[in-house]
């Protein structure tokens, strides 16, 4: 029995989805673009986009998704993060571009993925009632484990964005701190030399006025 089980989960792994993806993190410069490119080897395979700003401004940038056929098929303006799935119709190499045209001076760093996966395909078993009694059972539940594991996935990626966006804040904050300290010193003793400048100024012109 659990050597028919084990055969029946290999049985479904051979038709699982065949995943192609690469979890990147770049760094963008002030007025600069960047593109990605996947290929796509058969029309009707899913592609999968994701991104999130982890630092840098207001934590957004301007993207855009472009098929073979330089058609746009995403775009967005300063947008924080994103998380879509479309279908690629043509095959063919798809553009996934960056820009961070809004800034003059400051660094965006992005965390970002790009999957693309084949539409599952079912077949029948190679023996009618071999397996089939078993097979919707555990198909389902390995599908649902699937979607299960992918909620998780997308938690990490929100939990790991909102980390990086914390830590870059204080870290923003602690460096304005710093810097506003230094400045309130440096005024606290310019205030302090010309007090003691303006004092000293009058009580010696006043010296002079009594001298004769």
């Amino acid at each position: 029995m659990i050597e028919h089980i084990i055969l029946t989960f290999l049985f479904l792994l051979r038709l699982s989805t065949p995943t192609q993806g690469s979890a990147l993190t770049t760094a963008i410069a002030a007025n600069e673009r960047l593109c990605f490119y996947a290929d796509v080897d058969k029309a009707g395979e899913k592609i999968g986009f994701y991104f999130a700003v982890q630092s840098g401004g207001s934590f957004d940038i301007d993207f855009d998704v472009k098929d073979p056929n330089e058609k746009v098929l995403l775009d967005g303006e300063r947008e924080r993060q994103g998380d879509y799935v479309f279908t690629a119709n043509t095959v063919g190499e798809y553009s996934f571009c960056f820009e961070n045209d809004m800034s003059t001076l400051t660094e965006k760093l992005i965390d970002f993925d790009i999957m693309v996966e084949s539409e599952p395909r079912r077949e029948a078993p190679a023996k009618a009632g071999q397996i089939s009694e078993h097979t919707s059972a555990l198909e389902e539940s390995i599908f649902r484990l699937n979607g299960m594991l992918m909620n998780i996935k997308r938690t990490q990626k929100h939990f790991h964005t909102r980390d990086n966006r914390g830590f870059s804040i204080v870290q923003s904050t602690q460096n304005r701190l710093f810097w506003y300290a230094i400045f309130e010193s440096l005024a606290i003793i310019g205030m302090a030399i010309f007090q003691v400048y303006v004092l000293q100024t009058f009580f010696t012109k006043t010296g002079r006025r009594y001298k004769v």
